[in-house]
């Protein structure tokens, strides 16, 4: 019999006992942590590392002890201070505990998830509605699971990484065209085999520089080619298009598109994610998709905060025109101070502010922040290679009197850090 316990001299005992000289797999982060360590030794705040120590209302926070305004959330409608959606958070809280403890096909669908689905299908005015538990998950679970080995997806190449995540965990053929371009999108359409299904993916808005996709033409193109289409509204639903639905409502392409993928955690102000078709075999995903078998549901308060909001964004037309004077006035604003923008005009509720380089994307981020107004540093690889910026998301709750702050304090910031002469 074998000594379950090995002597000190046994040679295999040594080498199992040794060391690894393989390297830390950390190792690979190692330039990546030098530069945030020579970052922080020049004083600056950690970008990356805010905390909100009391938030007052969707626009106003607490921020190392100073009211700060907030312009970098995607609180687009204001709707996480509602009372209606509190007081729905609560009850359902009261009524139903803390959470389901079961995913969607197990114990995890209460009768909150099922009228959210209603609200989400009434909404968007379509036969089926699927409720993940993030925005994130939506993705991954219908990139992954609807193409297959002999299909072909199709997508921009500014896509969110949560598309560029379910694509890699699917079987599909990957196809990237040049961002916004319909010509390299027929380009790529008409160099696939007949064989295998495709299906083009697009974003109504995207969320780096706020410009929007040319929907009507793309997806023209994409059912020319026989392809199924997928449009992500994450950062267009609630303020694009008559009902709120999104820049393809806009488009006037709702009867075109396949599938409408979305996020609880910006218009609807709380969090989760969803997908709806009219797919008639759309119910078989809630059987096949692992993201959305596999996880816990979103606990009752969460989906019971979502379905309310969600009802009353179909009637926010208010809100909606008001959000569009803010971009307009900020953008235009921003552009007569000197500053340099993504796009040549206000195209969504992102207002995104280019810079020369990260040296001076920090120095002015830090300004405006003791000024008192909050953004959103990005860089790349969260941006195009080159690319530095602040991000400026405005939300329908801004008022006026708030918009002229936050000029007047990118303009201060802008002298101080010599950007603006």
């Amino acid at each position: 019999m074998t000594d379950a316990i090995a002597t000190a001299d046994d040679p295999a005992r040594e080498t199992a006992a040794a060391p690894s000289h393989r390297g830390d797999l950390f190792s690979k982060f190692d330039a990546l942590i030098a530069e945030r360590e020579a970052l922080l030794d020049t004083g600056v705040r950690d970008p990356f590392g805010l905390v909100m120590e009391k938030v007052h209302s969707p626009t106003l926070a607490t921020v190392k002890g100073k009211e700060t305004i907030l312009l970098g959330t995607y609180n687009y409608m204001g709707m996480t201070f509602d009372p209606d959606v509190i007081q729905a958070g609560k009850d359902a809280l009261d009524a139903y505990g803390s959470g389901t403890t079961g995913s969607r096909v197990l114990n995890g669908t209460y009768q909150g998830h099922k009228e959210c689905e209603e609200a989400l299908k009434d909404f968007y005015g379509t036969a089926h509605a699927m409720v993940f538990s993030t925005g994130y998950q939506a993705n991954l679970g219908l990139m992954s699971t609807i193409a297959g080995k002999e299909d072909y997806i199709i997508l921009d190449a500014d896509s969110h990484a949560s598309i560029y995540d379910g694509c890699a965990m699917g079987n599909a053929q990957i196809v990237r065209f040049r961002h916004n371009s319909v010509d390299d999108l027929e380009k790529r359409l008409k160099r696939l085999p007949a064989e295998g299904g495709r299906l083009v993916v697009l974003e109504g808005v995207y969320s780096m520089l706020g410009d929007i996709a040319p929907l009507a033409d793309m997806v023209r193109v994409a059912k020319e080619a026989g392809a199924m289409v997928v449009v992500d509204e994450a950062h267009g639903m609630g303020f694009f298009g008559p009902n709120g639905r999104g820049v393809f409502e806009e488009a006037g392409v709702e009867d075109q598109v396949d599938f409408v993928v979305g996020t609880f955690s910006k218009s609807v102000g709380t969090v989760g994610g969803f997908v709806v078709s009219n797919h008639p075999k759309f119910e078989v995903l809630r059987l096949v998709c692992r993201p959305y078998v596999f996880t816990a549901s979103l606990p009752p308060s969460v989906v019971a905060t979502a379905a309310t909001s969600i009802r009353k964004l179909k009637f926010a037309g208010n809100k909606r025109a008001h959000l569009w004077e803010n971009s307009k006035r900020l953008h235009q604003g921003l552009r007569d101070l000197g500053f340099t923008l993504a796009t040549p005009e206000a195209q969504s509720a992102i207002i995104a502010v280019l810079l020369p380089d990260q040296d001076m994307t920090v120095r002015m981020w830090q300004a405006l922040l003791e000024a008192g107004v909050y953004v959103n540093m990005a860089r790349p690889p969260a941006t195009p290679a080159g690319t530095y910026l602040l991000r400026c998301s405005l939300c329908a709750e801004h008022s006026s009197e708030q918009v002229g702050q936050i000029l007047g304090m990118f303009e201060a910031a802008g002298k101080a850090t010599g950007y603006l002469s």
